[in-house]
């Protein structure tokens, strides 16, 4: 699904320990135009693929649409595009582009590989479910704020499991950023002028969209371990294998879920009465599962390249453009507290991206250190021969 080089080698050569198996050597490798790329690539695809996806999602909602099921269907479904990788050459063609770390080790069996794809398929599933709770219940503005919790649940769950390092600006843009969350909660007027919802529901909402951030936070983690500690391939394939074979997987579990639940009996009668009409109605599904897939390459080529963590501090960059969005197009109104988390966030982001930038100044200087000192060896073993 994602071009991709190699993931951060800082995260993956701290925590990688294999028994009895061979590697090679690796070094840091510098950040080239293709690399910045790449990553511009990602993170317009992230950004454009969840707020578009949002407020699609909204507005299936706010015109008719009845069905959390349905609303977790075309979160998944969207997938089989992503087997056009299959078939097309040139799109094969571009693992050969990147320069990934050679790992000579014993490939997992094939029962290893379908418990992987399972067990983050079904998280998935469940994850996706309780994020279309959470949009059914609460303005897509208050919505998209609380999701800002995922980086730090995000960071917690990357700390037990790849040993993520904690600067102090990472610190303070964990701390803001749960603060903007908590900042929700005290919301006075929780209905929007497009969806009047009761205070029960709005907190049911509350929770789920909380429960699911750190359901994301936990996938994306164990995204970053699988590829580290089980898939051991940091290529191309490896990574449109597990996006695909995970989304065949919580596909079926939303589609068991939509039927066992007896949802797909009233979607004919929402579809007659959807307020836009039938084709809006289709339209509306069609495009917000295309732009759920979009999200999910941009996101999983950002773990790839970089980390779980980071992928996840670009998502929260969407979070003063959705609210934005829903103001001009959902007259949702933007109060103090909504304002007010909206700057924390951003505030937030902007300390994680800081460390990332100072983290990449690190790295160039250390790998010209090398470059000197290998140069000054080398200079040295001439003249003494």
């Amino acid at each position: 699904m994602i071009l991709a080089a190699q993931l951060e080698t800082k995260e993956a050569n701290s925590t990688t320990e294999h028994t009895n198996v061979t590697s090679q050597s690796t070094t840091t490798q510098p950040r080239n135009y293709g690399w910045w790329l790449r990553m511009t690539m990602y993170i317009l695809f992230l950004l454009s693929g969840q707020s578009i996806s949002l407020l699609l999602g909204r507005l299936y909602y706010d015109k008719g649409g009845k069905s959390k099921w349905l609303g977790t269907v075309v979160q998944l479904i969207g997938f089989p595009v992503l087997l056009l990788y299959y078939f097309i050459p040139s799109l094969k063609n571009l693992k050969t582009n990147s320069t990934a770390t050679t790992i000579h080790s014993k490939p997992p069996s094939t029962l290893v590989l379908v418990s992987v794809y399972v067990s983050l398929g079904l998280l998935v599933v469940a994850d996706c479910f309780l994020y279309s709770t959470g949009l059914m219940y609460l303005p897509v503005s208050t919505y998209s704020l609380i999701c800002a919790s995922q980086l730090a649940f995000n960071a917690f769950f990357s700390f037990l499991l790849n040993s993520q390092n904690f600067t102090p600006l990472i610190v303070n843009s964990l701390v803001l950023l749960t603060i903007s969350s908590i900042l929700l909660v005290f919301e006075t007027n929780p209905s929007s002028d497009s969806s009047k919802v009761s205070k029960g529901k709005y907190v049911i909402g509350l929770i789920c969209t909380i429960g699911a951030s750190s359901g994301y936070g936990l996938v994306l983690s164990l995204t970053q371990l699988a590829f580290k500690k089980v898939l051991k391939k940091e290529t191309f394939t490896a990574v449109m294998d597990l996006i695909i074979y995970q989304s065949l997987v919580a596909t079926l579990g939303a589609l068991v879920g939509l039927f066992g639940s007896g949802e797909w009996k009233g979607l004919e009668t929402e579809m007659e009465e959807f307020e836009l009409g039938k084709v809006s109605y289709i339209m509306t599904l069609v495009w917000t599962a295309l732009m759920w897939d979009v999200f999910a390459v941009g996101c999983v080529g950002l773990i790839f390249e970089v980390s779980s963590l980071f992928s996840n501090a670009i998502s929260v960059l969407g979070l003063p453009i959705v609210p934005v969005q829903a103001v001009i197009f959902f007259h949702e109104k933007m109060g103090g507290i909504k304002v007010i988390s909206m700057v924390l966030a951003i505030w937030g982001f902007v300390s994680y991206v800081y460390q990332q930038y100072l983290d990449d100044l690190k790295s160039k200087l250390e790998d010209r250190n090398k470059n000197e000192a290998s140069n000054a060896s080398s200079l040295q073993e001439v003249n003494g021969s």
